[in-house]
């Protein structure tokens, strides 16, 4: 009961953490087929799976990314890249 999962929005923690977690190990293979999955869920899922995703998962992996200088942009699939851009620039025009 104590790894119990209760919203969406846990399980894309979660499994941001689990990404994270391959990225550190360098376990880029791995972590590479996390993105492609998290692509799919964007694109197939509903809306809240989507939003989970976008708001949760992709800000959860991109931020720690940053924060650790990590350059493995190109790891992510063609529509979780696009979906990062769009919210820089939503961030950017709030400034």
């Amino acid at each position: 009961m104590k790894n119990q999962v209760t919203s969406i929005y846990k399980q894309a923690e979660r499994f941001a953490e689990i990404t994270k977690k391959n990225i550190i190990c360098g376990n880029i293979v791995r972590a590479k087929k996390c993105l492609a999955l998290a692509e799919r869920l964007f694109i197939t899922g509903s809306i809240e799976t989507k939003n989970a995703i976008s708001n949760v998962y992709v800000f959860s992996v991109s931020s720690f990314m940053e924060v650790r200088h990590c350059n493995i942009s190109h790891l992510f699939p063609k529509r979780l890249k696009q979906n990062i851009s769009n919210r820089l620039m939503r961030l950017a025009c709030n400034v």
